[in-house]
């Protein structure tokens, strides 16, 4: 169950690292109070997955989960970059996130 409780902290750091963008510096109302509920709501989950997974491994997997999506929602919604070193880079990241999971003592 920690396990799923991460994935979606992590699902919820997307939410608000791409929600800042929407808040043009808090300035947009819903667009703020959105966010700031993902934040909210992401590191109190993180914190309950922290119960059981070991903080090194919790950290690491729920700043991935967010560093990867939010490269992939930035080429989807705002147009960013999309080129080899960028893909390699994220699935980098995915092979952390697969390595530091399997790894795990919990």
């Amino acid at each position: 169950m920690a396990w799923t409780i991460l994935i979606i902290a992590g699902l919820l750091e997307i939410c608000w690292a791409i929600g800042l963008k929407y808040t043009e510096g808090f300035t947009r109302l819903w667009p703020s109070i959105g966010t700031v509920l993902a934040i909210v709501m992401s590191l109190w989950l993180l914190s309950i997955a922290m119960k059981t997974i070991p903080v090194g491994t919790a950290y690491s997997i729920w700043v991935g989960v967010g560093a990867v999506g939010t490269v992939v929602f930035g080429i989807l919604l705002f147009g960013e970059a999309v080129n080899m070193a960028r893909l390699l880079s994220v699935l980098l990241i995915i092979v952390g996130i697969v390595g530091l999971q399997l790894s795990s003592a919990s």
